[in-house]
């Protein structure tokens, strides 16, 4: 009765409390994403309030590029946070479709109505789904706001550039005395600037600016020293070698370019820095310091890539086939040009910064694209090449004649007022121009190293032939990496340098290169370099860790454990495949490819097992079991048909057998499955080995018996357990016939024993006098018809033998004829 009681109290109990429960439960789904969208609504509210200020800013910057690219980057920026408040409802979203699929349609109009508690969470989902979308609405909209903004500032910047080509100047006020006044003034003021804050920083920051230079240069002598102890040979030409290879050329006029260049990039770059944390530099000298760092280092870039590819003191190592006086005027004219396209732009922040008169800037660069299109023009008609008569030959028709191009344009354009368009063809044939040849060089040199026995003729090669026990198919491949690395590099490093010369900002690159890191979507298929490099990069790392497991459980535990042979071969075999496939599905996680989309593969794979792959399928689960049921190992004696030989090496697809003949054959792992086959050597290597030897009729075949007995106990081979026999096996036709019967501890070792033991079966029945038979040779007389003279007679001898053969034959054929019709039949 008590426990009737209790359970009654207990149904009751959930009765009432029940409806309470249901309505707090629906409650709590209209209350709990309530925290949820108004967080979004928030971060929304400030991100219009940012696109707002910027849109605003747009206005302002409207001549500014550096300034509409930042404003662009900071767009795309805001343009990812609304599109993440969007996706932030979707898991909540997907809990209320399911939860509104669950409780079905309201009933119609005459249907019997559900309960309240029912049609009350249904209301309040149905509330909350259009509470988020309005929030997805409202950051969707922001989005292509924010869109609209960045196609803007793109067209702005588009148009900007446009003008800077095409914006014409008068020429009259640049050409006036008054320009150097106003470059007097302009000389006056900067030198006081300077002046001023070198007393400063030589005051106050004189120890900081001692660390910095020095730390910045230790960087850079860390750099050459460390190429030229890397690169050796390949840093700098070699005096004392008359006729150095293309490739060696290719190198030399690459790496001598490249490395300084660097070098004096990361001295530069390094001393700018440091200035910088030091708090060296104000707001002026800072933008002053990092344009003379680029004039500087595109100067030294242009002269020494000049240097290394015409060599004016090394006729043997030049790239181009000049002569040396013009090699050296080919030098000094591209970096006089340098100079001078550096000189104008690092006055251009100057007259920028401190406000110079247009006519002062016109001026500025309208000198510099006549001097540059002056050079042009002289290099255009350098006559570098001499014939064999000693006559000077100029450029090849298109390279002259391009040359002489760009040069009269640029002139002509400074000259009718389009001073920008000028400038910027000037820029890019010096600037533009000495990246593209270096990075030409560069993939000409990596060419070079790829190809076939190349790479192992370097000094990297050489050395790394010496030390290790690389072989020329290994030093290929490697040099084939080496190459592919050299491309990557230049294209890394060359790529951006040519996109900022043609007018893109920094934060384009950036831009660009945030973009392909993060994906790419094509379709439903988002590309990510970044996932893609990063599953690369786990594989083979899990490859390697695969292959280095592989040789400390060979080396270090199963031979110190003196496991067999072929044990440790199935052993590792098993090992390898079973890491390298975790290692594949490690990287292809990490490269963020869901597996579960693999399955179309894998009904597609199936479809072709059923089709055409039935063979490679079969032979791969046959290696499967040579490798776990062990019928033969690695080193063994086996017998495949007519194959017989030693097993080399048992993969998942073949076995390699090696012939005594030392011929390699690769069996199917199918056919050693599905066939018989035998092993000389599964348990042990001790075999039988047996000798036939016949005498002759009339010897004594107790004695026979007794000496091939004496002979094979006395072989060191022949083991005594179990005891060598000898078998009167036959009554021959020429013979009579023995068989001699050991056993030898390795089987191997067969026909040295049964050699061994012949020649001593023929020495013994020599002494002995026992005689061995022979069957002679039939000898066959060929028997040649005597010759017919070459007559009439022979002809008429012929003609009537041919007539009593017919004659014969017909008289044959009635014979014949006749007896089958006097033939009676038989009886039944």
């Amino acid at each position: 009765m008590l426990f009737r009681l209790l359970r009654l109290i207990l149904i009751l109990t959930l009765v009432v409390s029940a409806p309470m429960s249901f309505d707090a439960a629906a409650q709590g789904l209209g209350q709990a994403p309530a925290g949820l969208v108004a967080d979004q609504q928030k971060i929304l509210q400030d991100l219009t309030t940012k696109t707002d200020n910027f849109e605003k800013q747009i206005q302002q910057d409207a001549e500014e590029d550096s300034s509409l690219v930042d404003i662009r980057l900071q767009l795309e920026e805001l343009s990812r946070q609304s599109l993440n408040s969007a996706l932030a409802f979707r898991t909540r979203l997907g809990e209320i479709n399911s939860r509104l699929e669950q409780l079905g349609a309201a009933p119609a109009a005459g249907q019997p109505p559900e309960p309240d508690i029912v049609s009350g969470e249904r209301q309040a989902l149905v509330s909350e789904k259009a509470e988020i979308n309005a929030v997805i609405s409202q950051a969707q909209a922001l989005s292509i706001r924010i869109s609209g903004l960045i196609d803007k500032i793109g067209n702005m910047r588009s148009e900007l550039f446009r003008n800077l080509l095409t914006k014409r100047y008068v020429l009259s006020d640049a050409l006036s005395p008054q320009v150097f006044s106003d470059a007097q003034d302009e000389y006056t003021n900067l030198y006081k600037a300077v002046s001023s804050w070198l007393s400063f920083a030589f005051k106050f920051k004189f120890q900081a600016i001692l660390a910095a230079t020095f730390v910045a240069l230790g960087l850079a002598l860390v750099l050459l020293v460390g190429g030229r102890r890397l690169f050796g040979r390949v840093f700098e030409a070699d005096p004392s070698n008359e006729d150095p290879s293309y490739l060696s050329r290719l190198s030399v006029a690459f790496w001598s370019t490249l490395l300084p260049t660097l070098a004096v990039a990361a001295f530069l770059g390094s001393t700018i820095f440091f200035f910088n944390y030091y708090n060296v530099l104000r707001g002026d000298i800072g933008l002053f310091l990092n344009a003379l760092a680029t004039a500087i280092g595109v100067v030294f870039c242009v002269n020494r890539l000049t240097n290394a590819a015409l060599e004016p003191r090394l006729p043997n190592w030049r790239l181009i086939p000049v002569e040396t006086g013009p090699a050296r005027w080919l030098v000094r004219l591209t970096t006089a040009m340098a100079v001078v396209i550096s000189v104008n732009n690092f006055l251009s922040v100057i007259n920028d910064k401190m406000g110079s008169p247009l006519s002062l800037t016109i001026a500025r660069s309208f000198g510099a694209t006549i001097i540059v299109g002056v050079i042009l023009i002289l290099m255009a008609m350098l006559r570098p090449f001499k014939a064999r008569d000693g006559s000077w030959r100029p450029w090849p028709a298109w390279l002259r004649y391009t040359a002489l191009a760009l040069g009269l344009f640029t002139i002509v354009a400074a000259l009718l007022g389009y001073i920008g368009l000028a400038l910027f063809v000037s820029l890019q044939v010096v600037v533009t121009g000495t990246a593209l040849i270096t990075a030409y060089i560069g993939f000409l040199s990596a060419q070079a190293i790829g190809e076939e026995g190349a790479f192992a003729n370097t000094t990297v090669g050489r050395w790394l032939s010496a030390k290790s026990s690389y072989e020329d198919t290994a030093l290929d491949q490697l040099g084939l990496v080496v190459s592919v690395a050299i491309n990557v590099m230049i294209v890394l490093v060359f790529l951006p340098l040519i996109l900022l010369m043609w007018g893109f900002q920094l934060g384009d690159i950036q831009a660009w290169a945030y973009k392909l890191a993060t994906g790419i979507n094509i379709g439903s298929v988002t590309i990510s370099v970044t996932g893609i490099l990063s599953g690369i990069v786990v594989f083979i790392i899990g490859y390697f860790l695969t292959r280095w497991f592989q040789g400390w459980l060979d080396g270090s535990v199963m031979a110190r454990g003196k496991v067999d042979t072929g044990v440790r071969n199935s052993i590792r075999l098993a090992v390898g495949y079973a890491g390298v496939a975790l290692a594949a599905l490690v990287g292809i996680s990490a490269a963020g490819i869901d597996l579960s989309s693999l399955a179309l593969v894998a009904g597609a794979l199936s479809l072709g097992i059923g089709f055409g792959l039935q063979n490679v399928v079969s032979n791969f689960v046959s290696g499967l079991i040579l490798l776990a049921e062990r019928p033969f190992k690695v080193g063994d004696w086996i017998v495949a048909g007519d194959v017989s030989g030693t097993v080399k090496k048992i993969s998942v697809r073949a076995t390699e057998i090696e012939t005594f003949q030392r011929q390699s054959v690769i069996l199917p792992n199918s056919n050693l499955i599905n066939n018989a086959v035998g092993n000389w050597t599964h348990r042990n290597k001790l075999g039988r080995i047996d000798i036939k030897v016949g005498v002759a009729y009339g010897s004594d075949v107790k004695q026979v018996h007794a000496v091939l007995l004496e002979i094979a106990r006395s072989h060191p081979m022949v083991l005594k357990n179990p005891e060598p026999f000898v078998l009167f096996s036959n009554f021959g036709p020429a013979a009579l016939e023995f068989e001699i019967r050991v056993f030898l501890a390795d089987v191997m070792n067969g026909n040295i024993a049964q050699n061994d033991i012949r020649f001593a079966v023929l020495e013994k029945f020599s002494s002995e006098h026992i005689e061995m038979p022979s069957t002679p040779r039939a000898v066959v007389e060929a028997h040649k018809p005597k010759a017919w003279p070459t007559d009439d007679d022979k002809i008429e001898a012929d003609f009537a033998e041919q007539e009593q053969i017919k004659a014969e034959a017909e008289a044959e054929k009635k014979r014949l004829v006749k007896s089958r019709k006097t033939k009676k039949p038989d009886p039944d």
